[in-house]
């Protein structure tokens, strides 16, 4: 058991890391892993500038620019007008991109369940309260 917050804060990002490559490494996914991550923060976003995803995902803008395009080529993101700023663009996820998404995350969530399955009853509560934990979290600094 972490003694400590610190010690907490790193062995939780450790050990979510090592469950995403374990997931990501097990799955034939329908799209590149960066293309899904990039994907799925559009969807948290609902729309945004492609600057503010290069931030997002620390990546210069034309590495950026490269990545949307290849989900705007596979109809999974759209580009439209930005209101505020005729110079800008932003990037929403479509239905086909939503459908895409929801596949990669099903696919992934497969190789987890097995394992989960073998839990009893005590420690998968412990789980689930633990990701409505997490949830409350990542709500509260959205």
């Amino acid at each position: 058991m972490p003694s400590t917050t610190t010690e907490l804060g790193v062995d939780l990002l450790a050990v979510v890391a090592r469950f995403n490559r374990m997931a990501t490494q097990r799955t034939r996914l329908p799209l590149p892993w960066a293309q899904a991550r990039l994907l799925s923060m559009v969807e948290d976003r609902g729309e945004a500038r492609i600057s503010d995803l290069a931030a997002l995902d620390n990546c210069a803008q034309p590495t950026m620019t490269t990545q949307v395009r290849r989900l705007e080529d596979a109809g999974l993101v759209t580009r439209t007008p930005d209101p505020s700023d005729a110079r800008a663009v932003l990037i929403r996820i479509t239905d086909d991109g939503r459908a895409t998404l929801q596949r990669v995350r099903a696919d992934r969530a497969a190789v987890v369940n097995p394992m989960l399955e073998e839990l009893d009853a005590a420690d998968r509560e412990v789980l689930a309260a633990s990701v409505e934990v997490l949830r409350r979290l990542l709500d509260t600094t959205s």
